[in-house]
């Protein structure tokens, strides 16, 4: 280990946050949490205050960091819960209007599932990213403790859930964006469209992980309950 080092001349300021990270070992660092970085970007305008962009921003630039998590689990259940949105604000825009009266029915119980999907899928972004911090700290004491292999076989299932969930609501999502088409104001066809997008985007990305999960398992009860459960959602 050196005792001391010296600087001489100027050095770039991401030279030293690059050895801070190195030599500190911090988990999950982001220059972005460094207080100054955080301010410039306010002030030149690469970090909105306010508006739409403040909302998602911090979520996108934690999938950009280096780290393994957040990441494509936590991504589709943020689309998962998007396509939800775009379906209870269809509905909700065509709900009362009396061109649509006849539908009000169909209507209202989309808002209420699609709002509840919403919520599930939100949780879900988090839950992803904790079962995966799972995961790791499991193989991390199986490194040391060899009778920790059920704890890892544990965090995997549990990593494997959650992802499975995020697909099954998600498909739940498209098939209610898409018996909206007929019984909503044709005008936001476009966010049906968007709607449907991300839904089967939140479907593929949710499907690979648990893929990538089952791989690992030695469970044939659990895979096999896992993998039925995948064939009904690609159905």
């Amino acid at each position: 280990m050196p005792l001391s080092s010296e600087i001489v001349g100027l050095i770039p300021k991401k030279a030293l946050e690059d050895a801070a990270e190195w030599f500190l070992q911090i988990e999950n660092f982001d220059s972005s949490l460094i207080l100054e970085n955080r301010l410039a970007g306010v002030m030149s305008g690469k970090m909105a205050v306010g508006g739409l962009r403040a909302g998602v921003e911090p979520f996108v630039e934690q999938l950009a960091a280096p780290t393994a998590a957040p990441g494509g689990g936590s991504a589709s259940a943020a689309a998962g819960a998007m396509a939800a949105a775009l379906g209870g604000m269809v509905a909700g825009m065509s709900r009362g209007k009396k061109a649509y009266l006849q539908y009000e029915a169909q209507l209202s119980e989309a808002i209420r599932r699609l709002a509840e999907i919403r919520e599930e899928l939100k949780a879900s972004i988090d839950a992803d990213a904790s079962a995966f911090h799972e995961v790791m700290a499991a193989f991390k004491k199986l490194k040391e403790h060899p009778e920790a292999q059920t704890e890892v076989d544990a965090a995997t299932e549990k990593a494997t859930l959650v992802p499975l969930g995020v697909a099954e609501r998600s498909r739940e999502v498209r098939n209610t964006l898409e018996s909206l088409r007929g019984i909503s104001n044709p005008k936001m066809a476009s966010d049906v469209t968007t709607g449907i997008a991300l839904a089967n985007a939140a479907i593929d990305g949710a499907l690979a992980n648990v893929e990538i999960n089952i791989a690992e398992l030695n469970d044939p009860a659990f895979v096999a309950d896992v993998q039925r459960r995948v064939g009904a959602v690609k159905k």
